[in-house]
């Protein structure tokens, strides 16, 4: 008797084509490039709110430091007995409305030519700071912290702004620049009292 031969079982085993394989891994493909072009950006910006905080904090305390001076060269400081361009007091110091591009002429206008020996408002004006030259008011380096930030201090007349003579009031305006960021202006005015 002949064998007989049975091709039956083929029809019974399961598996993928190839088509269906490539369509498989196309698809796939596809859903983890969309998956991972929206994860991406967000994980990127989830830093941000970490930034403007630490440019916060940056900005407040050297807004403090600067607040806590004298309103001008030519006033007093000793309880402000004598203030600057009032009738029996001396005129204020004059500002310059730009700064020096050479950072070594940056702070050839100020009567002072160290951080620790500041003593009005005007003296911050031109001030720049970045990455490990970032101190507080003790000279103490902030690098952990501010590594990749930088700072920048412009100080002007602005009572004009606040609707009093222009020499009465001065505009602080402390500029913060975090890591990937845009430049952030915190302003503050401070008027001769």
């Amino acid at each position: 008797m002949r064998a007989r031969k049975d091709y039956g079982h083929f029809q019974s085993q399961r598996g993928f084509t190839l088509v269906e394989m490539v369509v498989g891994i196309t698809a796939l493909s596809v859903a983890l490039l969309l998956l991972t072009g929206v994860l991406v950006p967000q994980a990127e910006r989830s830093t941000d709110p970490w930034f403007q905080v630490r440019s916060a904090e940056l900005a407040q305390s050297l807004m403090n430091e600067i607040n806590a001076r004298s309103f001008d060269e030519n006033s007093s400081r000793t309880g402000g007995q004598t203030r600057c361009n009032e009738s029996s007091g001396p005129a204020c110091t004059n500002i310059p409305t730009t700064c020096p591009t050479n950072t070594s002429a940056s702070k050839s206008w100020v009567e002072e030519n160290s951080r620790d020996l500041y003593d009005d408002v005007d003296d911050f004006h031109c001030f720049e700071a970045s990455g490990d030259t970032i101190t507080n008011i003790e000279d103490q380096a902030l690098i952990n912290v501010y590594k990749e930030f930088s700072v920048s201090v412009r100080v002007v007349y602005a009572g004009s702004d606040l609707g009093l003579s222009n020499q009465l009031a001065k505009r602080i305006t402390v500029s913060v620049t975090p890591p990937r960021g845009s430049i952030v202006n915190y302003t503050t005015y401070r008027t001769n009292y």
